[in-house]
């Protein structure tokens, strides 16, 4: 067996090598979640934001880490989910449904990101995230989301690719219904 090596430490990432292989592990135990939200009257919720990592605006649903602040540290992803929604979006969610989890970016990462729908959507307050972000919510109508994206793309902004992992389990719920 290969040693694995630590390269180095940060708050929430630790870079590793296992032989010639490096990669990024969380820190957080949870992962992350990511929120496929539709308000009452047939809009997806989508976020936009700068992300520094890729130095581009970029238009997200509302997603987060799991377990990533001290009070909600033993934290799983509908609880997550509950709070990320309502931080970004300013919207409560009556029901968040878990549909599947799976690895961001298995060649790279060890993070796990979990994909849930949230159900009779209550808007309480203003979201636009906490004191270290700047988010702007966008409430698209499901019709016109996979275009309203295409058109982001060419307008400049990083559309992440899951957002139309997340447009097609919204449109195909049935197949992803836990037994």
């Amino acid at each position: 067996m290969t040693e694995t090596e630590t390269l180095c430490n940060g708050k929430w990432l630790r870079l590793k090598r296992r032989g010639r292989w490096e990669y990024a592990e969380r820190t957080n135990p949870g992962g992350g979640v990511m929120i496929i939200a539709v308000t009452a009257e047939d809009r997806i919720l989508f976020v936009e934001q700068y992300r520094p990592a890729i130095e581009c605006m970029t238009i997200e649903m509302p997603a987060g880490l799991v377990g990533d602040i001290a009070d909600s540290a033993h934290e799983n992803a509908a609880e997550a989910a509950e709070r990320e929604l309502v931080e970004e979006t300013g919207y409560r969610a009556g029901r968040i449904a878990f549909l599947m989890e799976g690895p961001t970016s298995a060649g790279m990462s060890n993070e796990i990101l979990a994909f849930v729908r949230a159900y009779d959507l209550t808007r309480i307050e203003a979201g636009g995230g906490d004191e270290t972000e700047d988010i702007i919510v966008h409430e698209v109508p499901r019709r016109e989301a996979a275009r309203w994206l295409v058109d982001k793309i060419h307008a400049g902004y990083s559309i992440d690719p899951k957002m139309f992992a997340g447009l097609y389990m919204l449109e195909n719920e049935a197949l992803f219904a836990q037994p």
